[in-house]
């Protein structure tokens, strides 16, 4: 079942058919909207390949395709086998952190970090969609961000990461330092001694925190380091140092940071904030350009859809690299001289958009599960998508019969057509909108005192409990349910002819499903879901489609 789920899905195909235009593009920033933080980015030839964290999701490290910046198409997962690796017991911002992509000589090398057992890895394909080999742990390199840098002169590599600060202890909290240690590439292993290349960040002085994501470059005869600094939040940034020796000592540019928010008025009109956590990449039309991650907030430094991957030009200064110092915004959109390249089948990724999907060829590759994927849970086919309840909630660490598809937008509303009698007040299937364990809402078919009702359930702030909103009752026959988040405002309803909705209930808590409320790194997704809360069941639900809308008026 894994193995037709891989190949075979509704929308998106592995055919990397294209379609030139004249037109010059655009960019829209974000340019991967919704859930997709920590990109990392590669130019082979005409074509670029960009991976993202996916914490305790699975499948893991979505590997997205373009040929021109704007138009993205997902064309694998790294992690997409349960024998490679999975995420059973860890909460939703744990798993799979920051990583990164590489290729030389035929190979794509993807490095990453599984937070709370496997540590740090490198995994292999010949295909940048795969499928990549199993994990080789690197247990000498300690910490955390590793990125593989490939000197092409020398045919040397070299392994960069994020590690604990001198002798294990930290001048501050945040105390972090850049190390590096030779790579045998063939292999798969580090050679020698590491050597620090950072100490805190750019100046140790003023205490910087959290010196991360590091990357390589070499510009003329200029090894550019260049790193994140500042944290993930509202002080994230990008800083940039150079030697012309591979192993430094790496002097800081004056013009630090080369890339950071987080200087504007707090109060300036739809903000693009916690930008950082970057990669530098020549574009199609010989410029270059910077992929990050940043947030769209709706107030303060709340926000529902995740870090996203954003663009913006780059300039060199004397080899020194430049983004948006900080005393500028970053854009919406860009113009650039780059000819749009149409992937074919792909799904829209940025501006506003709409789509369904059914399941009569399987799951989108865009898809996950909570941790693992128990392909006996589920089944595809032309009446849609069947899940067995499980006893598994997803209040727990667990594998509930659980699909789920990101939130990109501000604005956005999901859709289904749910099929499902149950037959004990445990048994619920719906349509839920999750941030994490005890942060989400669910909107579920059941039964109460032998009649079926909706019921509209809201999780229980860093709890297992939750909390009935209220219920409505419905027959035994057509059921549409409907979900719509309106930046800090959840509305819920019901029809049961498709066409003339009834509402659950309307303008509820949307900061409950924040990033900022939860603590975690992730953001919403939409989920078809069903549970036998605790009880074991042989009954099934199934979900005819999953219809998604978005729309941003910053985005048109």
């Amino acid at each position: 079942m894994l193995r037709k789920v891989a190949k075979i899905y509704t929308i998106i195909v592995l055919v990397c058919c294209v379609k030139i235009a004249s037109a010059q593009v655009t960019l829209t920033n974000p340019i991967l909207t919704g859930f997709y933080p920590d990109p990392s980015i590669v130019k082979v030839g005409a074509d670029y390949y960009s991976v993202h964290s996916t914490f305790s999701y699975f499948p893991g490290l979505p590997i997205m395709h373009s040929r021109d910046l704007k138009n993205w198409k997902q064309i694998g997962n790294v992690i997409s086998r349960p024998s490679q690796m999975d995420f059973m017991g860890e909460r939703m911002s744990r798993g799979l952190f920051a990583p990164a992509i590489t290729y030389y000589k035929g190979i794509y090398y993807v490095t990453c970090t599984d937070i709370d057992h496997d540590g740090n890895f490198v995994v292999t394909a010949t295909n940048p969609a795969g499928p990549y080999s199993n994990p080789v742990k690197l247990p000498q390199v300690r910490g955390i961000d590793p990125s593989i840098y490939f000197d092409e002169a020398t045919d040397k590599a070299y392994i960069v990461f994020n590690s604990d600060a001198p002798d294990n202890k930290p001048l501050y909290s945040g105390h972090r330092t850049v190390q590096m240690y030779e790579f045998d590439y063939k292999n798969l292993k580090t050679i020698g001694e590491k050597k620090q290349l950072i100490n805190g960040g750019v100046d140790i002085s003023k205490k910087p925190v959290w010196i991360e994501g590091p990357h390589i470059l070499k510009r003329n005869d200029w090894y550019i380091l260049y790193c994140a600094e500042g944290g993930t939040s509202v002080n994230h940034s990008q800083v940039a140092l150079r030697s012309k020796d591979i192993w430094g000592p790496y002097v800081p540019y004056e013009g630090n940071p080369v890339l950071t928010q987080r200087g504007l008025p707090a109060d300036r009109p739809n903000p693009i904030t916690s930008a950082g956590h970057a990669q530098f990449i020549e574009g199609p039309d010989g410029n270059w350009y910077s992929i990050f991650l940043a947030v769209r907030p709706y107030e303060g430094d709340y926000y529902n859809t995740g870090r996203e991957m954003f663009i913006a030009p780059l300039t060199w200064v004397n080899d020194w690299p430049m983004i948006e110092h900080g005393e500028k915004a970053i854009e919406y959109k860009y113009k650039t001289n780059i000819k749009e390249v149409k992937l074919k089948d792909a799904l829209p990724q940025n501006g506003n958009f709409a789509y369904m999907m059914k399941f009569d060829k399987g799951l989108d590759l865009s898809m996950m599960h909570l941790r693992k994927v128990d392909s006996s849970s589920f089944k595809t086919s032309k009446k849609g998508l069947t899940l067995n309840l499980k006893p598994e909630t997803i209040s727990e660490l667990g594998n509930p019969s659980f699909v789920a598809k990101r939130q990109q937008h501000m604005n956005s509303t999901a859709e289904t057509e749910l099929v499902f009698t149950p037959k004990s007040e445990k048994e619920k299937a719906g349509l839920v909108i999750y941030q994490d364990e005890s942060h989400y809402y669910f909107l579920a078919k059941s039964i109460k005192e032998g009649k079926t009702q909706v019921e509209l359930y809201k999780s229980v702030h860093r709890k297992k409990d939750v909390e009935l909103i209220n219920t409505l009752s419905v027959g035994n026959g057509k059921l549409v349910l409907r979900i719509t988040n309106n930046a800090d405002k959840c509305h819920f309803a019901i029809s049961e002819d498709g066409k003339d909705f009834k509402v659950l209930a309307e303008n509820q808590d949307g900061k409950h499903l924040s990033t900022r409320v939860s603590g975690g790194f992730i953001g919403n997704v939409f989920a078809m879901y069903a549970t036998s809360n605790g009880e074991k069941s042989d009954n099934k639900a199934t979900f005819k489609y999953l219809k998604y809308s978005g729309d941003d008026a910053i985005l048109k």
